[in-house]
């Protein structure tokens, strides 16, 4: 599904060039589960925002679905990042005064689709992270873990190739944090590409390989032992 090689991002902050990916190679598989780790300043949200296809590379290259990623216009990276990959945050991201319900719709909204089957879908979503019953819920009257849930809900909604998630149990305890990889651990069972991105070793373990940056370069990438 994705294809990485050679890939640098370098940033220009005047006299200094910061390497904050040094030539990367990674391939991502259909119905992959990875967990990317690493220190502070190894690389990890540059290489998300790399995948999310938020940033492009300064050398190197990327294919999404066999597609080259540098050849795309505006247009069809818009048609990436709404359609075909799902973002959960760990800052959850939820618009306060709207229903979750609402909240779930919104990139249907941006993807055109008509208002009735914007609301189906999205309490079919709502339903499978368990929510289903809370959708004229606003944000305030849910739970940390809850919220979670609707983010991941917004997620699955247009119903992508790969969900990326950035430090989604960041905010929660770890309980809840737990309950959440049980629903990641779900997805993945029914067919999804996860790829996580974490600086907590026993969330990470609940993927099925691991990738560790260091630097800006892949230090190892393995199977986690089941």
């Amino acid at each position: 599904m994705i294809q990485i090689t050679g890939v640098k991002k370098i940033y220009d902050l005047g006299k200094a060039k910061v390497h904050a990916l040094d030539g990367v190679d990674l391939k991502i598989y259909e119905n992959d589960y990875v967990a990317i780790m690493g220190p502070s300043g190894s690389g990890k949200s540059t290489l998300m925002n790399m995948l999310g296809c938020l940033d492009t590379p300064s050398e190197g290259q990327y294919y999404f679905g066999g597609e080259d990623v540098a050849m795309m216009d505006d247009d069809s990276l818009a048609d990436i990042r709404n359609r075909r990959i799902g973002f959960v945050f760990q800052s959850f991201n939820l618009l306060p005064r709207a229903t979750i319900l609402r909240n779930v719709e919104l990139p249907l909204v941006y993807a055109g689709i008509p208002k009735k089957e914007r609301a189906e879908r999205a309490k079919h979503a709502l339903t499978q992270v368990g929510l289903g019953n809370r959708v004229e819920h606003r944000p305030n009257e849910l739970s940390g873990g809850q919220r979670q849930r609707v983010a991941i809900a917004r997620a699955l909604v247009t119903e992508p190739s790969i969900i990326l998630a950035d430090e989604p149990t960041g905010n929660l305890d770890s309980k809840t944090g737990e309950e959440i990889m049980e629903l990641f651990e779900g997805l993945y069972s029914k067919g999804n590409t996860i790829i996580l991105v974490t600086h907590e070793e026993d969330i990470a373990q609940h993927a099925r390989r691991l990738v560790r940056l260091r630097d800006g370069i892949v230090e190892s990438d393995a199977a986690i032992p089941r």
